[in-house]
């Protein structure tokens, strides 16, 4: 994976904490007057609205091609591919549970009733049509057949409308497909050769465009920050601390509950061993803000845990796609969150959807620089909020998205040595099995008679 470029010789939490507080002092300074030749603080907001509609401008092709390329480049033995998928789907869904019962035991999302409209005021968003009235679902539906109306109608539909859940399910079948021809050999299909390199060379380009738009994020939260200050005054903010507390709750129940029991109860990895000699992956991951940067540390910490290099690698290099918890559970509450914000009364079989929702995102952005803030906007729309709450939440949410980013990093790394311990519960090692074939002898031979 390309790493993000840079124009500025710093790390992007670093440019984002400086934009906030120049968009602070700004704010603060000036208020709502114009300085530099009639220039507000409220023109400088909708940077944060261009930056919203360019991510979600490039979601939907970049998880399309994300997920082409990926079922074409892994190639996996069915017995271990079958386990790698059911322990990722295990993992990902203990995420979700713990994000769900959160989400409605806590409710944390109504502290910011009543500040929705607040913020709606005071942070430029794409104007709703006369109307417009939220989609989600209350209940009239049964989950089957909601999840039906994301099926394709036709080929092209999913990316016109947005349809996260058709555009991966279009991916799949289409990847499997190509899959198939490009890994038959025989027939030298040179089309589709041509077709695939294609694809690599697309994603590629894909990639290299995020990581353009991801260098104006300090930009966009900067006239943010300097439009909000300057129109409500810094309290606005305020309300910003509970929904970062929330995240961060919910992300260290998973990776300091759920992940060190299961390696210690299954895996017989004690918690001193796992976390303790796991790390420096862990710090790597979240000072890089990559699990995928952290990969050659965590095989490093791996082997010191005496994890097979097969499990290790299968674990760090292909689970590392397929396994992202971290950003899973953060677009599962974030769009909770925002729900009760607005006074939603989600249904249980909305919630399973908004959760499927984001795993299939998670999935589809895995590996990719700043992952969670690609599939965000997407995951909202699919819980059925509108566009003008979506692109004034999104740009507030950045300011403390960093925090959030590297925490999600830290998980993913948990996650991944995780399933490669898993991974390496009754494998047999060549060790074991010489033991093994030496009792079997052992059992076999015939006994001496002993002298009496």
């Amino acid at each position: 994976m390309q790493a993000t470029p840079r124009l500025i010789p710093l790390p992007l939490y670093t440019q984002v904490l400086i934009a906030v507080a120049c968009g602070a002092v700004l704010g603060v300074v000036f208020g709502q007057e114009p300085y530099l030749g009639g220039l507000k603080n409220e023109h400088l907001g909708w940077l944060g609205l261009l930056l919203v509609t360019l991510l979600k401008t490039l979601a939907i092709p970049l998880i399309f091609f994300a997920i082409l390329d990926a079922l074409i480049r892994t190639s996996l033995p069915l017995r271990q591919g079958t386990k790698l998928l059911l322990i990722c789907l295990i993992n990902v869904s203990v995420a979700m549970t713990i994000g769900l019962v959160i989400m409605n035991t806590w409710q944390p999302g109504l502290t910011w009733y009543g500040h929705v409209d607040e913020l709606l005021n005071v942070v430029p968003s794409p104007k709703p049509s006369a109307g417009a009235t939220a989609t989600v679902q209350t209940g009239t539906q049964s989950p089957i057949e909601y999840l039906a109306s994301y099926i394709p109608r036709t080929i092209m539909a999913p990316f016109s409308t947005g349809n996260i859940i058709g555009v991966v399910l279009l991916a799949l079948c289409i990847g499997a497909i190509l899959r198939r021809l490009h890994g038959n050999a025989d027939q030298g299909h040179g089309v589709i050769h041509t077709l695939v390199r294609i694809i690599e060379h697309v994603y590629s380009w894909l990639v290299q465009i995020l990581g353009w738009i991801i260098l104006a994020v300090p930009f966009a939260v900067f006239g943010v920050v300097a439009q909000v200050v300057g129109k409500a005054g810094i309290g606005v903010f305020a309300v910003l601390w509970i929904f970062l507390v929330t995240m961060l709750v919910g992300l260290a129940i998973h990776s300091l509950g759920y992940y060190p029991l299961v390696a210690w109860l299954i895996g017989k990895k004690s918690p001193k061993v796992y976390i303790g000699q796991g790390a420096d992956a862990i710090m790597t991951g979240v000072s890089c803000n990559s699990s995928l940067a952290a990969v050659p540390v965590t095989l490093r910490c791996l082997d010191r845990m005496q994890v097979s290099p097969q499990s290790a690698r299968l674990a760090a290099c292909v689970g590392t796609n397929l396994n992202n918890d971290g950003i899973t559970l953060y677009e599962a509450m974030a769009a909770l969150f925002l729900a009760q914000a607005l006074g939603y009364d989600l249904s249980m079989g909305s919630q399973v959807l908004i959760v499927v929702a984001s795993m299939i995102a998670g999935a589809g952005v895995a590996g990719i620089p700043e992952a969670g803030m690609i599939v965000l906007p997407l995951v909202l729309s699919a819980a059925g909020l509108p566009p003008h709450v979506i692109g004034a939440a999104i740009p507030l949410i950045m300011t403390v998205d960093w925090i959030i980013a590297r925490a999600r990093s830290g998980v993913n790394v948990l996650s991944d040595m995780l399933v490669a311990i898993l991974l390496d519960v009754g494998r047999v090692t060549p060790a074991t099995e010489q033991v093994a074939l030496q009792s079997q002898s052992d059992a076999t031979t015939p006994t001496e008679p002993q002298p009496s």
